[in-house]
């Protein structure tokens, strides 16, 4: 994997990143031999990838320029003790098609796994416990296996929501304070927030249920009651879903994803500049020039696929409007502790692919994946091994990050033997930290994103993206990137003599 990375790093083809403009080689290209339109994606995650995968498969040159050594963003593979494991997002929701299209697109659908057990657990109340079925990101359908999560005064206070007289959730409500209100405060403490943090590693009190839970949010605006909101939520997603699993993995992990990305790209002519900050934008005629660390490019589009704060910098100058909206995006940092054991020495562990952890309950980590336990590929690979992983930090928690690898090692095998009666001691272990991380959806968010988007369709041929507007996960962050991608190819100026058809 270092290797591919590597090789990543030196993929510029063309060498000095100011002689790649708008001239030069290319797949497809304008009817009388003129050259293709030139498209520059500043970011290399997930959704910047995307939107190049879509871009050079319609016939357009691509440059895509990444700060990092690497390209992938929160999509990372390492090993520990030899054995290859995602260091970031180990997983994709498989029932919204983005995120499975691509991995077929990069050649890999014939390694794409479910998990081998879906059961998990809320660890709560000093027990690890059955995570209820039936629910809308935490939010549960009826009372109905709740008991020992919740108080019996909390089971018994859902059960009268249908009694409290309708509410209306308007533009926009905090997910906390519209559970709470409606079905009490042990639901958003003890369901919700674990739930969402695994998500956002947010505050469910501050999250905007019509950003992060768009479905329940719809259902509640027709609905007066939150109970009836959910039932038809659950009614709607059944009728809709075929059979088959929520989540999808990568053989190998999904952090092989963005380099089978890259290497399509590259395979269609796109060139990849890793190591190479973007540090201004600029409307020339007939296109943008974008200066960075190494040179100049000229470009007749460009895709901002950066984190927000990135982007606001590059649209200062000529939307400060949006650069002003883009850079009032707040993100919260984590850290993730993988650990290797003798599976010898894990005979106790309970079963099941984890947990996740109350905030309320104050312990340390939020969640922790059983990973040779939910990835047979990580089984197979480690027979004598067992590998675990926990997750530390949420929103306004940034000390913790603070503390050193072996604080943060220390603090997660405290709580998972207090979780799982864990005693031993790993072989290996592994910090990765994730400064910035995950985007935050506050109330407001969506019509944040509105005014984002009105102001940046005033300026032609270019186009932003990314987990900070539309949606955090692997399939909303692609989805984004082609949308994107699909709005520069409408650019009259890049529109005459593209396939638009290719790749689709």
């Amino acid at each position: 994997m270092q290797s591919s990375q590597h090789a990543e790093s030196t993929a510029a083809d063309t060498g000095d990143p100011g002689a790649t403009g708008r001239t030069g080689s290319g797949t497809g290209g304008a009817p009388g031999g003129a050259p293709p339109a030139h498209v520059v994606v500043v970011g290399g995650g997930i959704s910047g990838l995307a939107a190049a995968h879509r871009l050079v498969t319609a016939g357009v040159r691509v440059t895509l320029v990444e700060a990092s050594e690497r390209v992938g963003g929160k999509l990372h593979t390492g090993e520990i003790a030899g054995v290859p494991v995602d260091l970031g997002a180990e997983s994709m929701l498989a029932r919204r098609p983005e995120g499975i299209d691509l991995a077929r697109a990069a050649g890999l659908g014939d390694r794409l796994r479910p998990p081998a057990t879906a059961t998990a657990s809320i660890w709560t109340r000093g027990a690890l416990r059955p995570m209820p079925q039936g629910h809308v990101m935490g939010v549960p359908a009826t009372p109905d296996s709740l008991a020992g999560l919740l108080s019996p005064e909390g089971v018994e206070r859902i059960g009268r929501e249908r009694d409290l007289p309708p509410a209306a959730v308007g533009d926009d409500v905090a997910v906390g304070t519209y559970v709470a209100e409606r079905l009490g405060r042990e639901v958003v403490d003890r369901l919700v927030e674990p739930l969402l943090g695994g998500v956002y590693a947010g505050d469910a009190y501050r999250i905007s249920l019509a950003a992060a839970v768009p479905q329940l949010f719809a259902a509640a605006r027709g609905h007066g009651h939150l109970l009836d909101a959910v039932d038809a939520v659950r009614r709607e997603t059944a009728a809709r879903q075929a059979d088959g699993p929520v989540f999808l993995g990568i053989d190998g992990g999904v952090g092989t994803l963005p380099l089978a990305v890259a290497a399509a790209v590259r395979a269609h002519g796109g060139t990849l500049l890793t190591s190479t900050r973007a540090l201004g934008l600029a409307r020339v005629p007939g296109g943008w020039r974008v200066r960075t660390e190494h040179g100049v490019l000229e470009a007749d589009g460009v895709v901002l696929a950066a984190p927000a704060w990135t982007t606001a910098e590059l649209l200062a100058a000529e939307s400060p409007v949006a650069s002003a909206e883009i850079g009032r995006i707040e993100y919260a940092s984590m850290a993730l502790v993988t650990l290797a054991f003798r599976r010898s020495d894990t005979t106790g562990l309970p079963e099941g692919s984890g947990f996740l952890v109350p905030p309320v309950d104050g312990r340390t980590i939020k969640a922790s994946t059983f990973s040779s336990r939910k990835w047979s590929w990580v089984d197979k690979g480690a027979p004598d091994l067992v590998l675990l992983r926990a997750s530390i930090g949420r929103y306004g928690e940034e000390e913790q990050l603070e503390r050193d690898d072996a604080d943060l090692v220390r603090a997660a095998l405290t709580d998972l033997g207090a979780a799982t009666g864990l005693a031993a001691r790993p072989l290996a272990t592994e910090v990765t930290r994730w400064i910035g991380g995950l985007p935050q959806y506050p109330v407001g968010h969506r019509a944040r994103v509105a005014r984002v988007r009105a102001e940046v369709a005033k300026l032609p041929g270019l186009t932003v993206c990314g987990a900070a507007y539309d949606g955090v996960g692997i399939p909303a962050c692609v989805a984004d990137g082609r949308r994107a991608a699909e709005e520069i190819l409408a650019t009259p100026t890049l529109a005459r003599g593209t396939d638009h058809g290719a790749g689709q």
